[in-house]
């Protein structure tokens, strides 16, 4: 019986020592910024330019601007938890040659930009990047935002915001998204109270529905780093006029090898007024 214990003591140590690394380290985790973007150029965008945002706690930011064509949208780009805007110039090439404007909307700590993710940090930076363009005369109804994987909740926020104040933005792009973090934590560490202990929780489910704007869900169904099932159940929160787009075979970071660009485009054509 004492042996039975000292096992089921051992045994709670154990469990009581990951959860607690993983609580602890759970933004080294969620968050794994690349090294410095380097330049526009250098990334193949040369028509695009490097901007500096300043964020309302202070923090100035790189991020990377192209300019539309003559009454044209403007896509403002939030991407995913690795690497940096320079890993996503392939898609705004994409865009623009359709003459879409872009804003690639670099984080706090990516890119050799100064600061720590959070997500309340994520947040203001968003807002700066939306304070710069609408300083460029790009206001909410002539942006469509696009998330991705953790750019989604990003992304929905600042709909949501836009939204509540009463200036909608013209479309909301979410590619690979989570119902909340602590829903993607769920799926990763089932065996863990995740709901209790993650602590930037983008809890996209919760606003969703309240953004506005017309919206498209872009997954993979052989995702295996956010199940599909969970970009199905935001989109089933989401308000109409909404579009869903399920992609066989595509995991979570090669949706555009099966055909996501097209549905982009196609949604963003159909939002009228120069989109």
């Amino acid at each position: 019986m004492l042996m039975v214990g000292q096992v089921i003591a051992a045994a709670a140590a154990v469990y009581g020592l990951l959860v607690g690394l993983l609580f602890f380290g759970q933004r080294s985790l969620m968050y794994q910024p690349g090294d410095a973007a380097g330049t526009p150029a250098a990334a193949g965008l040369i028509h695009a330019r490097a901007v500096r945002v300043r964020t309302e706690d202070g923090l100035d930011l790189l991020s990377w601007y192209l300019a539309p064509g003559a009454g044209r949208a403007v896509v403002l780009y939030f991407h995913g938890n690795a690497g940096t805007i320079a890993d996503r110039a392939y898609k705004a090439r994409i865009l623009a040659e359709q003459g879409l404007g872009v804003m690639l909307a670099e984080y706090r700590g990516y890119g050799g930009n100064p600061g720590r993710p959070t997500e309340a940090g994520l947040y203001a930076d968003a807002r700066a990047n939306l304070a710069w363009l609408a300083a460029q005369g790009h206001g909410p109804e002539g942006l469509v935002i696009y998330g991705e994987s953790l750019g989604t909740g990003v992304a929905v926020q600042a709909a949501f915001e836009l939204a509540r104040a009463g200036t909608p933005v013209r479309g909301l792009v979410l590619e690979s998204p989570f119902t909340s973090m602590a829903d993607a934590a769920g799926h990763h560490y089932p065996w863990v109270p995740a709901g209790r202990l993650t602590r930037d929780r983008y809890d996209s489910k919760a606003k969703i529905a309240a953004v506005r704007a017309p919206v498209l869900v872009v997954h993979g169904a052989e995702d295996r780093t956010v199940p599909m099932s969970q970009g199905r159940a935001l989109f089933d929160l989401a308000a109409e006029p909404k579009t869903g787009v399920w992609l066989p075979g595509a995991g979570h970071a090669d949706v555009f090898d099966h055909g996501a660009g097209e549905a982009v485009l196609g949604f963003i054509g159909g939002l009228g007024g120069g989109a």
